[in-house]
């Protein structure tokens, strides 16, 4: 069984920066994809980016040259650092293991940008 946890989270200025981490345990197999994806109020879940075990990476355009994703493959973690946040950043964000052919999430951290 495999589990993500997500840390992080929390209240930040416009402007300001915020690093996301993410450990999965379990069953992991050396080949897969871990990522992020935000839900903010009112609105579908959406990507913000992933990572290949490879470290080839891909972005919403929303958060290109912005936010940096990168991984620990020897701790099975993600990191998401996100810098120059915005308002519109404020979200639910979640962690995402794309396994085979199998979706895990975390339960997520709440990210809220706020003056």
């Amino acid at each position: 069984q495999v589990q993500l946890v997500e840390s992080g989270g929390g209240l930040v200025q416009p402007g300001g920066s915020l690093r996301l981490s993410c450990a999965a345990s379990g069953s992991i197999f050396s080949i897969n994809v871990m990522g992020w994806y935000r839900q903010a109020p009112g609105k579908q879940r959406e990507l913000v980016g992933g990572i290949t075990s490879g470290g080839i990476t891909n972005y919403a355009d929303s958060v290109k040259g912005r936010f940096t994703i990168s991984r620990d493959n020897a701790k099975n973690t993600v990191y998401l650092q996100m810098n120059s946040l915005k308002p519109e950043d404020t979200a639910v964000y979640y962690c995402n293991l794309k396994l085979r052919a199998s979706d895990y999430w975390g339960k997520g951290t709440l990210v809220t940008v706020s003056s």
